[in-house]
């Protein structure tokens, strides 16, 4: 984990989100600062995702603000931003360094750069072979992999990461976290979305743990814990969420 600088990146203050009578985020402020890893937590349907899209302006918040850089995001800002959403979506009929290549243009780069990031993140993750391999002929986890180094090609200065690591075996995750702090100390802010409290040990330097769309924990790891008496992130987030499993036994 880096030294963290004092600028704010993205802000969110006050933020609402309603779809029809549902409400899914309420009264939800957090920052998240220069150079960080910054952990967003929380279990399926805690609002982690509703978040994120409110953030790239994919939905409109009801209430509040949500800002990247100072301001509203938007693609003509300026920032360097790579996304990794939940739902992967890749041409699955091309080969992977035509995939990545085209993906690198739509970034910016030429085809030349594009081809020669493509092919330095390939070697680097062991997919050097796979390069002219159709991506629909690929393992879940070697197209994971693809559109991670899509996501990181153009080198953003905000990655937001949700669920990198999600079915990778332990040599690729941790291929994965050193890839991520190399981003880091290169500069980056990072958003994590993640499970997995040991990758949440090893990279985050401040964490915000949501349930029901309200924030349950929310500062640097230790002060989380401390907050907790001391508890271990694994028992914080049982804590948080285990009324919630006895109530849904309890119905069953």
């Amino acid at each position: 984990m880096n030294a963290i600088q004092s600028k704010i990146v993205v802000k969110v203050s006050n933020f609402r989100m309603d779809f029809g009578k549902k409400t899914v985020i309420k009264d939800l402020s957090f920052d998240v600062k220069k150079g960080e890893v910054f952990g967003f937590l929380g279990s399926n349907g805690s609002g982690k995702t509703t978040t994120i899209r409110a953030l790239l302006g994919i939905y409109q918040p009801t209430a509040g603000d949500l800002l990247v850089g100072g301001k509203t995001f938007s693609v003509s800002s300026g920032l360097k931003l790579g996304y990794l959403p939940e739902e992967r979506g890749l041409y699955k009929k091309e080969s992977v360094i035509d995939v990545m290549i085209y993906f690198g243009q739509l970034k910016g780069l030429s085809k030349k750069d594009a081809r020669a990031s493509a092919e330095a993140f390939l070697t680097r993750v062991k997919l050097s072979d796979k390069a002219t391999t159709r991506i629909d002929k690929l393992s879940g986890g070697q197209q994971q992999k693809v559109q991670l180094g899509i996501t990181i090609m153009n080198n953003p200065e905000l990655l937001i990461l949700d669920e990198p690591t999600k079915g990778f075996d332990p040599v690729n995750r941790r291929l994965l976290m050193d890839i991520i702090e190399e981003h880091q100390r290169g500069g980056a802010t990072v958003i994590f979305v993640t499970h997995q409290m040991e990758e949440v040990e090893r990279l985050c330097d401040r964490i915000i743990l949501l349930k029901d769309g309200v924030s349950h924990a929310y500062g640097t790891v230790d002060e989380v814990k401390s907050a907790y008496g001391g508890m271990s992130l694994d028992d914080i987030f049982i804590k948080v969420y285990g009324d919630e499993n006895e109530r849904n036994e309890e119905e069953a």
